[in-house]
């Protein structure tokens, strides 16, 4: 079958595109992995929007530029937070089972917000809000979904079988993991929702499966990449040896929760953050991750303390079931006890440089969520806005294909994948090694505090095993392990050189030879 639309991830931005497109074209839409796997049915915390009678679309976009440290782009951040409500209403008609406070929705507030205005499903928000995009995905007739497809690259004019030599895209080509088959999915349209690339680290609370693919797939086929040295770090991830990435919401701070150094130390059961910002635990992140990181490097601590337990035992379990239920399971009562947490990668606020529209620099490709930079987050993503960026992403890029349909060719022919020349490999060793390497010189040279001698460390490391992946990559077939690693490489290389270029501390970014921040804001963009 035919398909007007690829659509490569099965996300909130990948599945809000579909289902906006369905009824006029016919969309294929792909996942590495399960549909489920992605980041979406991750999110705890929730959805940000102007619903308070207290509130305004001004206070929330100045929370965002605040966040964001004057990086954003001013008519991103309009754009997106007056569409918040419409977005809302949506996912109410699709049988989101937001919470409710009498006939109003329940409103929580998180971390540099200046209002509540978070809409949540008690403290899994996004399992909730992924199941009903899937639900309506799954019943559209126009809509195919296609798990198990882990994709390689861009099919561009190089592909086609009359070399243009344009930079036209014309779909993907992907692996069919169950087969082993590398499949040609062309059309006249492709959208990339593919997640971030918080795999590149090693403590991270983002899923298996983020590893940069589409920017990295982007990249490879000549679109421009933007800021992507803002890799924000969130503050509470659970520390626990065996689950390596739990996150612990925004919202238990928003309620409460405090920030204390745990027993056996100098200063024992003491808060700390309100030493480092007048606003305490409701900082914006990047500066809750750094307060964690210096107490944790001054006093030689494995983890710092979450404490919530002066509230309501009710309260706590009323409005963190999950979480309570996770930990419980784990031998920690946060009704009684306090969470040992560390700061753990969390979010690629950088990525594919695209326009209002969701346009990439590559006609025919378009790319929203996580895997964009958009100019919504600037130097540090607001909490709450990253699902909201998928919903109003996701409606304008399918509004802008539908607009421009008539001028869109129908694919030509293009190449077969050539596997003439590649064989089994029998040191599929290499791939977990590399894997390893990249993600522990980049927690430890690439992480929340940054020098220029640091980063060099992990460019020369990249060059070395650039050399090495690439060649592993011509001479055996493909798997998505390979293809992940390849992806992992090329993302971190990307961070890298772009945390370079940037020569001051802002948001997400602090570098100790450069502390202070430039007068003037200035994305950091790759050419390739």
């Amino acid at each position: 079958m035919m398909h007007d639309v690829v659509i490569v991830g099965s996300g909130a931005a990948g599945l809000t595109t579909a289902l906006a497109l369905a009824g006029k074209l016919r969309v294929l839409v792909l996942a590495k992995g399960s549909l489920t796997g992605g980041s979406t049915a991750w999110a705890q915390g929730g959805i940000a929007a102007v619903l308070d009678a207290g509130d305004t679309f001004e206070d929330h976009i100045r929370d965002t530029m605040v966040a964001g440290a004057g990086l954003n782009r001013t008519e991103t951040v309009e754009y997106v937070i007056e569409r918040a409500p419409h977005a809302i209403d949506r996912l109410i008609g699709l049988g989101v089972p937001f919470n409710t406070e009498g006939p109003s929705l329940h409103l929580t507030r998180e971390g540099g917000h200046s209002h509540r205005r978070i809409v949540h499903v008690d403290d899994a928000t996004g399992w909730a809000v992924q199941s009903a995009l899937l639900k309506a995905a799954e019943a559209h007739p126009d809509i195919t979904l296609l798990p198990g497809r882990a994709c390689i690259d861009l099919i561009t004019g190089r592909h086609e079988l009359r070399y243009s030599g344009s930079g036209r895209v014309w779909g993907v080509y992907a692996l069919d993991e169950a087969t082993g088959r590398v499949e040609a999915h062309t059309a006249r349209a492709t959208v990339l929702a593919t997640g971030g690339a918080g795999r590149c680290y090693l403590f991270s609370t983002a899923p298996r499966g983020a590893t940069g693919d589409g920017i990295a797939m982007a990249w490879r086929a000549g679109a421009r990449v933007s800021n992507m040295e803002m890799m924000q770090f969130h503050p509470t991830c659970l520390y626990n040896l065996d689950v390596k990435n739990f996150l612990v919401t925004e919202a238990v701070r928003g309620e409460g929760g405090r920030l204390t150094i745990p027993p056996g130390h100098p200063g024992a059961g003491t808060r700390f953050m309100p030493g480092f910002d007048e606003r305490a635990e409701l900082a914006p992140r990047d500066i809750v991750a750094r307060a964690i990181d210096h107490e944790i490097k001054r006093l030689g601590l494995d983890y710092v303390h979450l404490d919530i337990s002066h509230q309501p035992a009710d309260f706590v379990k009323g409005h963190f079931p999950t979480i309570c239920d996770k930990l419980k399971s784990l031998g920690i009562d946060m009704t009684r006890q306090a969470i040992p947490v560390v700061p753990a990668q969390h979010y690629t606020c950088g990525g594919i440089l695209i326009d209002l529209a969701g346009r990439t620099d590559l006609p025919g490709l378009y790319a929203v969520g996580e895997c964009t930079e958009s100019g919504l987050h600037g130097a540090n993503r607001l909490a709450s806005n990253s699902l909201l960026e998928c919903f109003v992403f996701g409606e304008a890029a399918a509004a802008d294909i539908l607009d421009r349909w008539d001028a869109f060719d129908a694919p030509p022919p293009v190449r077969p994948w050539d596997e003439s020349r590649v064989t089994n490999s029998d040191e599929e060793v290499i791939i977990k090694q590399n894997w390893t390497e990249i993600r522990r010189f980049m927690w430890n040279y690439v992480g929340i505090v940054r020098t220029t001698k640091r980063l060099e460390r992990a460019q020369h490391r990249i060059q070395m095993l650039t050399g090495e992946v690439e060649d592993y990559y011509g001479h055996f077939r493909v798997s998505t392990d390979l293809i992940e690693l390849r992806n992992l490489l090329q993302s971190a290389d990307l961070i890298v050189r772009s945390a370079l270029k940037r020569r001051e501390s802002r948001g997400l970014h602090y570098t100790l030879d450069f502390p202070h921040m430039l007068p003037v804001a200035r994305d950091t963009v790759l050419v390739p």
